[in-house]
């Protein structure tokens, strides 16, 4: 009876159900084609990046075009039907230039996750190669890429990922004396592991004007904050102008690290640096996040410019 019941209810009248499945059919077939000619529509309205050129010794590589294909259209969807994002984020993500400094724990899951949220051009600085111990936590890498460059192992990987990102590897470490390089990026993550690799960046950062997006790990604690002096945020300087003592501060590979501490503020620091490309939100600027991955707690720390600082104090 219950069987007859729902078969009754589903189908009254024999002709009359027929027409009402099709009808049914024909409104879901209507959303469908609604869904993807908006998606069209967002896509043809997505406004268009800087031009590209010759970044020092490294050329950045021209944009495939300003229509958005089927197949991104497909692959971005879930970022397109955001309101934050939509078409026109999606268009300056795949329009925006970006360094990721350091291809090791941090650098991993930032290029992944802004080579699938489709950041066109990303260049990639390291000198090292993959190594087994790296394994651990650069889940970027494979036990066949061990003993390669790690910047040419994370840009097959990329490619694999994402065939519409272009990848430059850069294999060599970022200086203080490349402004002029930075200059031509939008964006620049930093996740290298020492003292002075990172002042060396913000200082190359600071001199260009361009916006540092900063993490850090150590045993199960991790860092992050968007240094950017040229919208009144410190600089790394401000808040760590002095090298800690030794064994104050040691490195991973002397202390430690749990390997998925990196996958979470790598992947912080690639959530920081979409919001800054599509102007989504309220990104890290003025504020030191700090995780405590071992008891699970997070604080955020008001953080100001010095005005004496010798790396930013004359900028702003």
């Amino acid at each position: 009876m219950a069987g007859r019941g729902l078969g009754a209810a589903l189908m009254p009248g024999g002709a009359l159900g027929d027409m009402r499945h099709w009808l049914i059919l024909g409104v879901i077939a209507a959303l469908v084609m609604g869904y993807r000619g908006v998606l069209s529509r967002l896509s043809r309205r997505a406004v268009s990046g800087p031009a590209p050129g010759m970044v020092g010794a490294v050329a950045v590589p021209e944009p495939v075009g300003n229509a958005i294909s089927d197949d991104e259209l497909d692959r971005y969807a879930r970022h397109i039907v955001l309101r934050e994002i939509g078409g026109p984020g999606q268009q300056k993500l795949r329009n925006a230039r970006v360094l990721i400094v350091g291809a090791g724990a941090l650098g991993a899951p930032v290029a992944l996750y802004l080579a699938a949220a489709g950041v066109g051009r990303i260049t990639i600085a390291d000198d090292d190669r993959v190594s087994l111990s790296n394994l651990q936590r650069q889940v970027i890498y494979g036990g066949g890429d061990i003993g390669q460059p790690k910047v040419h192992a994370a840009a097959r990987r990329l490619a694999d990922l994402n065939p519409h990102v272009q990848v430059t590897p850069l294999p060599r470490r970022i200086t203080a004396d490349d402004v002029a390089l930075i200059r031509g990026f939008d964006l620049v993550l930093d996740g290298t592991d020492s003292f002075r690799s990172r002042q060396a960046v913000n200082r190359a950062c600071t001199g260009a004007g361009v916006a540092l997006v900063g993490g850090s790990i150590a045993q199960w604690e991790g860092q992050l904050s968007v240094w950017d002096p040229v919208h009144d945020a410190p600089c790394t300087a401000c808040i760590f102008p002095d090298e800690p003592a030794p064994g104050l501060a040691p490195s991973c590979a002397e202390a430690g690290v749990v390997g998925a501490l990196p996958g979470v503020i790598g992947s912080l620091m690639a959530l920081e640096a979409i919001k800054l490309i599509t102007g989504a939100g309220s990104v890290a600027r003025g504020r030191l996040l700090i995780l405590d991955g071992l008891w699970g707690e997070t604080r955020s720390i008001a953080i100001r410019r010095n005005p004496d600082c010798p790396v930013c104090g004359s900028r702003g």
